[in-house]
């Protein structure tokens, strides 16, 4: 009887052994899963630049020409505060920055009138524009 028992034990385990080996995959197997690898991968990325597309023309659309709130200055006071003047309708106000607090210091009575900036074509500009001009005339 013992011999019985041990025979029913052991006989799942050469049903095991009798299974041949897991053959490893062909190299055609490889290739094709490294292809749909790739063709995953690449659905993922332009998935992604279509969302951002996408987020651009939506952006776009939101009117911007008639923002009611215009920052007109600003003025550092430290590494992380500074004064903001705030243009907001006809209404100036003057504004204190902090990272934890932002506070209305005065409500200007009169606006201020701020001098028109120009782009970029101060004395640096035009030196730098010179000073490049002069290379490309000496390299042709």
């Amino acid at each position: 009887m013992r011999k019985w028992i041990l025979a029913s034990l052991l006989l799942p385990l050469s049903a095991f052994a009798a299974q041949p080996a897991v053959q490893p995959a062909p190299s055609s197997d490889m290739s094709s899963q490294l292809g749909q690898m790739l063709l995953g991968l690449l659905l993922v990325i332009g998935l992604i630049f279509a969302l951002a597309w996408m987020m651009r023309r939506v952006q776009r659309i939101v009117p911007r020409g008639g923002q009611v709130i215009k920052v007109l200055a600003t003025q550092p006071l430290g590494p992380r505060d500074r004064l903001l003047l705030v243009q907001v309708g006809s209404e100036q106000v003057l504004l204190g920055f902090t990272p934890g607090n932002i506070t209305t210091l005065h409500v200007l009575k009169e606006p201020v009138h701020l001098p028109d900036t120009e782009p970029a074509t101060g004395e640096f500009a035009q030196r730098l524009m010179e000073l490049l001009g002069k290379d490309q005339k000496d390299k042709s």
